[in-house]
């Protein structure tokens, strides 16, 4: 069956017949039926403009959506990235002050051990004087106890 349009139905044209119908009720009838079209056709036309709108802005929402899962992933990788930066800077940073401790550890370990080879010579040295100390009081003390030849000690020294 073909589409009827409104100006089909104000153009056609009937054939007249002895006993057909009222041509003034048939036409009304028409003209009706043509303004229901008109009015259907032109609620059609809305609504198809309607969908185009909306077609349009869901298309626009669609590369929008797009858009954002592509910022966001962006994002994702930037972030990703930056704290891969930040572990290796902060692994980095660690050596170096794993490397800095071990050399104030050496160093710490050098001066100890100067400073004990420096205390073991200043008891050498104080166990050398308290000999040397001891040998002169000893000296001293037989002088003390043989006063008759003290002259005598006193020219040998």
């Amino acid at each position: 069956m073909a589409k009827v349009s409104a100006i089909d139905i104000q153009h056609k044209v009937f054939r007249k017949i002895l006993f057909g119908y009222d041509r003034a009720e048939v036409d009304q009838f028409l003209d009706d039926l043509m303004e229901s079209l008109e009015e259907e056709a032109q609620a059609r036309a809305k609504l198809e403009s309607e969908v185009a709108d909306l077609r349009e802005r869901v298309n626009h929402c669609k590369a929008m959506e797009e858009s954002l899962q592509n910022t966001l992933l962006l994002a994702q990788r930037t972030a990703d990235e930056v704290k891969a930066t930040a572990h290796q800077k902060a692994e980095l940073i660690l050596e170096e002050a794993r490397v800095a401790a071990s050399r104030e550890s050496s160093l710490l370990d050098a001066r100890t051990n100067e400073a004990r080879r420096e205390h073991q010579h200043a008891l050498q040295l104080a166990e050398k004087a308290k000999g040397e100390l001891r040998g002169l009081l000893m000296m001293y003390l037989q002088m003390l106890e043989s006063p008759v030849n003290l002259p005598a000690m006193i020219t040998q020294e």
